[in-house]
């Protein structure tokens, strides 16, 4: 099975902001790319954390209502500093949560997932930025065609990887749900196949009606 990866999925041409670029780019560089955030780069163009519309926004939020209705939020240090700060480098999420390209999806999402971020710089061996990978990206997969999932399915989890013959076990794709009828010969090959079949890219679900010839889950 071939497993997307980082590379295939991420973008390339990465709008960046160095450490010393100033708030007032900032805020153009997201509007004029149309992005929600940029990595900061070192001199050696290595990710060294992110600037998004989030730590932007700070800054707003912590200037006085003019009317007086709304109190000044009550900030921790850190995002005090940031509702304070001028620069990349004072504004940005630190360090860098990165990824790098020949990594999968499944992987990808759950760095995203740990680290409660909403992308990831890509970089190579020398941490030099290569690409950024969003949520969006890793949800493409779930974009393939029914048939390419079938014939995934079909071809490489039930020919190849368990040498079934192509009558044993019918694949139906419906919008990325899985349904497999059929029978196998023994009663534990059954679970083997639907969580391979899961790791399929841009399947949704697995459902199985799926008969033995031999029970052999007892043993």
């Amino acid at each position: 099975m071939h497993h997307r990866t980082v590379e295939e999925l991420m973008t390339r041409d990465v709008v960046r902001a160095r450490r010393d670029t100033p708030f007032k780019e900032l805020v153009r560089l997201l509007a004029e790319n149309d992005v929600t955030a940029v990595p900061v780069v070192d001199e050696l163009d290595r990710p060294m954390g992110v600037v998004s519309e989030g730590d932007l926004l700070r800054k707003s939020a912590d200037q006085a209502d003019p009317s007086g209705m709304v109190p000044v939020p009550n900030l921790e240090a850190w995002e005090r500093a940031k509702a304070e700060g001028s620069r990349a480098e004072e504004l940005m999420s630190a360090p860098a949560v990165c990824a790098r390209p020949e990594w999968n999806v499944v992987e990808a999402a759950r760095l995203m997932e740990a680290q409660g971020v909403k992308r990831l710089p890509v970089v190579d061996e020398a941490d030099r930025l290569l690409g950024i990978v969003s949520r969006g990206d890793l949800l493409r997969v779930f974009l393939r065609r029914d048939e390419a999932i079938r014939e995934e399915i079909t071809r490489d989890v039930l020919r190849r990887t368990l040498a079934l013959e192509p009558s044993d076990v019918t694949v139906e794709v419906r919008d990325g749900r899985v349904a497999l009828s059929g029978t196998v010969e023994h009663r534990s090959l059954i679970p083997v196949i639907e969580q391979l079949c899961r790791g399929v890219d841009g399947v949704v679900s697995v459902s199985e009606h799926l008969a033995h010839r031999t029970d052999d889950a007892g043993r």
